[in-house]
């Protein structure tokens, strides 16, 4: 599907879009690969190792919109991985949260129409179901600007779609590496935010399997989430320092207990397929078939039952400590 096609990655340098990358050169013969994004340095430094003649480094930022509209040009496929992501720095920094979670997407998703792209895919967050946060309101923000998009491509054949999923292990900011830091500098105790909480895991890896694969299921305006497992954190702690206490030290401005990604207010909405969730449209499209219980891989999904919520908590698949260890170990390879 990829080769010979031209693909640009926004906030391409971080660990999402470097993974993507390296994935794509592996399996595919594209004919561009495009990060853009907006620290020099980082782009200097990710050219040390990813410098195949198809490669691209744009300066920009996803709030110019005349600068991805040129990066844009000729472009077949885009992922949309640049946001600021951090849940305490949005609390304490709202409008620049805003200017690049929301303005931002509405720029990629006028740059997208401009150019005639393909396909656009968002990659999205656990947070922004139900959020309580300002990273998590900025995304479901986010999330429905893609949905709408393909209401209003009008004759561009551009579709968009969203793909949703949580805690990516080891990606910068998560709490692999938080951990690792603390472990590294000998502490007398593991910092725990509370006892009970759990989090959805996925590697790197599988996100980026999962994004390619959904380029080829999506007609637009799906919301995909896979069926990926939880973890509860006194177990991660107990998987990366099994011999150093744990003291649980509250829970940090904007934080949940345990993690959404397909709400029961929309259960009329979920269909579920054998790997994965997609949360159709609540509006209807003019130009678009309307249907999502079934994808352009001739998968075939069911609606889930009144009620049904995917969450952390009741996710019926929990990794045991030795299965984190093992997971964890895997991941980084």
């Amino acid at each position: 599907m990829f080769d010979n096609k031209s693909i640009l990655i926004t906030g391409g340098t971080g660990s999402f879009g470097k993974k993507y990358v390296q994935t794509l050169l592996a399996r595919y013969k594209p004919k561009k690969i495009i990060i853009y994004s907006r620290d020099e340095l980082k782009q200097f430094e990710m050219q040390q190792t990813f410098n195949d003649p198809c490669m691209r480094y744009f300066i920009g930022d996803v709030r110019d919109q005349n600068r991805l509209r040129r990066a844009m040009r000729g472009v077949d496929f885009v992922i949309h991985a640049a946001a600021l992501k951090q849940v305490p720095a949005a609390e304490y920094n709202p409008m620049e949260c805003i200017k690049t979670n929301i303005n931002g997407a509405e720029n990629v998703i006028e740059a997208a129409l401009d150019n005639d792209v393909e396909k656009v895919i968002a990659l999205s967050t656990d947070k922004a179901a139900n959020p309580i946060n300002l990273y998590g309101a900025t995304k479901l923000a986010s999330d429905k600007l893609f949905v709408a998009a393909n209401n209003i491509s009008g004759g561009h054949k551009t579709s968009f779609a969203v793909v949703r999923y949580g805690n990516v292990v080891c990606s910068r900011g998560s709490v692999v590496p938080v951990f690792e830091k603390i472990i590294a500098e000998k502490p007398e105790f593991m910092p725990i935010t509370h006892q009970e909480m759990t989090r959805f895991w996925i590697s790197l890896q599988q996100g980026v399997d999962f994004v390619l694969k959904n380029f080829e299921r999506m007609t637009g305006g799906e919301i995909f989430v896979p069926k990926i497992p939880s973890i509860r954190i006194v177990d991660l702690a107990s998987a990366m320092a099994p011999s150093i206490p744990q003291k649980i030290v509250g829970i940090r401005p904007g934080e949940k207990l345990h993690e959404v990604m397909c709400p029961a207010e929309l259960c009329y909405n979920t269909y579920e397929f054998e790997d994965h969730f997609v949360i159709a449209p609540a509006i209807k499209f003019n130009n678009k078939d309307n249907r999502f219980d079934n994808n352009e891989l001739g998968e075939k999904g069911k609606l889930v039952e009144a009620g049904a919520e995917y969450n952390s908590l009741s996710n019926p698949h929990y990794l045991t400590v030795d299965e984190i260890i093992a997971f964890n170990e895997e991941a980084m390879q």
